[in-house]
């Protein structure tokens, strides 16, 4: 039997490589699986236990959340509801400084609450108010580093696919989960907007002193924000008091906010069979793609353990005896440091297998330590080189935006999101509190 120490090196170098050629996150697994299936679960036995594991994996009930999050955004996105959300939230916030900035991060927070994709937010806000704020003065770091920042909030307010497919890999409560990241999304948020107003106070150069926004008072002013903004939030409400009051578990709460936008986007005369074929299948062919890699992931977890590498490396960590608080430094560290070379679902593929066992054994509470990892991982967006986020402003900016100018907008919400991180470390009931009322 080969030592765990050699097997473990073996499964994740030849990763590595595939992944370094540019085999897809989701491929390069699945032959890592198929190589380590025939080598220690022995030969054709060993690939007839895979395909059986990979069944398993994908038969949970509890999965089926993430396509009708998915589903929520897609729709909301397609037929342009998700467009009158932000306007109304422009019309609603004036006479302040860098209006248009705060108005990216109040808006990139609703509609952050209606989906659960980072991507979708980020092109969105970008595509809708970057080439308004360059066009009226805003120098490139507060017009992009807000919009990339309140994107990755996306990751952490339900609905969010990745945080089920988080709880679904790591054993975690998806619904305590997905609770858990209110607050600390909120809190991000409010800081957001505290920076800008504070930043654009101090140097009025970073946008235009000038701007008033629109000049609208009283009902006329509020009128766009009720119409286009309060019935979507119902939708949040809807979904997320579901579970929180305990009348509907994940799933359940998931059809209802599924159902809840496809009848908002009718209400609002939105709706074309043609916009919601589209997001039907910008929904299937995102939720295939998260299907396959949870495939991938949960084979490899349980061929980590058949090699003996999983007990291996935690019989060796758990001689140094560490404690709880800095077992759980040193996981968050790794993942912010993967963050910077790898995409969030690979992070999840590679660490949970290791992660969760040592936070059983070390008595940690899995719904806390999950809502710290999402967050790092979200971190993990917008840290260069790879920052997906950067790359997504990239696509949607101006060509004489540099990819440093970018990377330099975003560093002070790093910051910031690293300041909530330590929150979240010190003070726990930030993101078990809400859960613990709900059980």
């Amino acid at each position: 039997m080969m030592e765990w120490y050699w097997a473990l090196s073996g499964l994740l170098g030849v990763l590595f490589v595939l992944m370094l050629v540019g085999v897809p996150v989701a491929f390069a697994f699945l032959g890592v699986n198929i190589l380590g299936a025939w080598f220690f679960m022995g030969g054709e036995a060993g690939l007839g236990q895979l395909v059986r594991n990979s069944i398993q994996s994908v038969s949970s009930f509890s999965l089926t959340p993430i396509p009708l999050f998915i589903l929520m955004g897609e729709v909301l996105f397609h037929t342009g509801v998700a467009y009158r959300a932000i306007s109304a939230v422009e019309s609603l916030i004036n006479k302040v400084p860098g209006r248009l900035s705060i108005v990216s991060v109040v808006g990139g927070t609703v509609f952050a609450t209606l989906s659960g994709s980072t991507i979708a937010n980020t092109a969105m806000m970008g595509g809708t108010l970057l080439p308004d704020m360059l066009k009226r003065g805003y120098q490139p770091s507060i017009a992009m580093g807000p919009i990339m920042a309140v994107g990755g909030i996306a990751m952490l307010i339900p609905p969010s696919a990745l945080a089920v497919m988080l709880g679904s890999l790591g054993g975690i409560s998806i619904s305590q989960l997905l609770i858990g990241g209110i607050v600390p999304g909120l809190l991000l948020a409010l800081l957001f907007v505290g920076y800008v107003v504070v930043r654009c106070k101090l140097d009025p150069s970073l946008a235009p002193i000038d701007e008033s926004g629109p000049t609208l008072s009283g009902w006329q002013k509020w009128k766009p924000f009720v119409r286009d903004v309060l019935p979507l939030f119902a939708i949040f409400v809807a979904v997320v008091g579901s579970m929180l009051m305990g009348w509907a578990s994940p799933t359940e709460s998931a059809a209802i906010g599924a159902v809840a936008s496809a009848l908002a986007t009718v209400f609002y005369g939105a709706f074309t069979w043609k916009t919601f074929y589209k997001a039907l299948m910008e929904t299937a062919r995102i939720s295939v793609i998260i299907l396959f890699v949870l495939i991938a992931s949960t084979t490899f977890s349980q061929l980590l353990s058949f090699s003996g590498a999983t007990t291996g490396l935690l019989n060796l960590i758990s001689q140094y005896e560490l404690s709880p608080i800095w077992l759980v430094v040193g996981m968050l560290a790794i993942v912010l440091l993967l963050g910077c070379v790898i995409d969030q679902v690979s992070m999840m593929m590679i660490t949970l297998p290791f992660f969760m066992p040592l936070a059983h054994a070390a008595g940690i509470d899995p719904v806390w330590l999950g809502v710290m990892l999402l967050l790092a991982m979200e971190i993990g967006l917008l840290t260069p080189p790879f920052g997906l986020l950067c790359m997504v402003m990239q696509s949607v900016a101006p060509s004489h935006i540099r990819l440093t100018q970018i990377y330099g907008s975003v560093m002070p919400f790093i910051i910031l999101e690293l300041l909530v991180l330590g929150l979240l470390l010190f003070l726990p009931w930030l993101a078990i509190g809400l859960p613990r009322m709900m059980m």
